[in-house]
């Protein structure tokens, strides 16, 4: 049997990392930047499991569906088709929790980016200093948790929206979907309702993450969660701060 490429990271000739790799989609055959799609990982023992992270070693085949439509292609048997013809290897398993499993894999990846966050200090949490931090024009992004008051969600806004000069323009911070337990939880600190980033280089740490997670999850067409886009500053309708 010949050897399967490791695809873990597309290289140049010269041994240096190609910039924007792309990748097929085996699902809908569009191609892609490899950090919008998600990565399978083929174990050795032919299990199937999700590397949102893509870091695993080995084969890996990649996807750029939502969650909705990945049920729908684990239920008519379009994934493991795909995969068959992708890996060309021997019998393969695929866990009936699979789009489920990402979009826990994506949970877990976002909420570890927003604890290394908090430890090197590039976030502020608690209403009063980030309402002061927004209306000073210091924060980069804005999150709320998703039990967050409508209220409070309001006003952490407009204190952005005031510190950006942009008032009237409707701008709103991210809603995540997750609960305050669970931020809490994440950054180790109590009522986690709203987090604020203060640096822009770890705005786009976390808005690389969270618009892959949400979009998957296809909840970026709710209120307040207009795309973010990964590497670059974005203004106003993007949600990321650049000034």
């Amino acid at each position: 049997m010949r050897n399967l490429p490791d695809d873990t990271e597309q290289v140049t000739r010269k041994g240096k990392p190609a910039s924007a790799p792309e990748r097929r989609c085996i699902l809908t055959g569009e191609t892609g930047e490899r950090g919008a799609m998600i990565r399978l990982a083929l174990g050795p023992d032919g299990q199937v499991a999700p590397d949102v992270r893509a870091k695993a070693p080995g084969r890996g085949a990649w996807i750029a569906v939502n969650k909705v439509a990945l049920h729908a292609a684990l239920d008519k048997g379009k994934l493991k088709g795909a995969l068959v013809r992708a890996f060309k290897t021997g019998p393969i398993a695929i866990p009936a929790t699979l789009a489920d499993d990402i979009a826990i894999a994506f949970e877990r990846a976002a909420l570890d980016r927003l604890g290394l966050e908090a430890r090197a200090g590039t976030l502020l949490t608690g209403a009063d200093r980030i309402d002061t931090a927004a209306r000073s024009g210091q924060v980069r992004l804005l999150l709320h948790a998703s039990d967050a008051a409508a209220d409070g969600r309001g006003k952490r806004d407009q204190s952005w929206r005031v510190g950006e000069g942009e008032e009237g323009s409707g701008r709103q911070g991210r809603v995540l979907p997750v609960d305050r337990m669970r931020l809490s939880m994440a950054l180790g600190r109590d009522n986690v309702v709203h987090i604020a980033i203060i640096d822009a280089n770890a705005a786009n740490r976390v808005a690389s993450i969270c618009n892959r997670w949400q979009n998957y999850l296809d909840c970026d067409k709710d209120a307040g969660n207009s795309d973010l886009v990964p590497d670059l500053p974005g203004t106003g309708p993007l949600g990321v701060s650049g000034n």
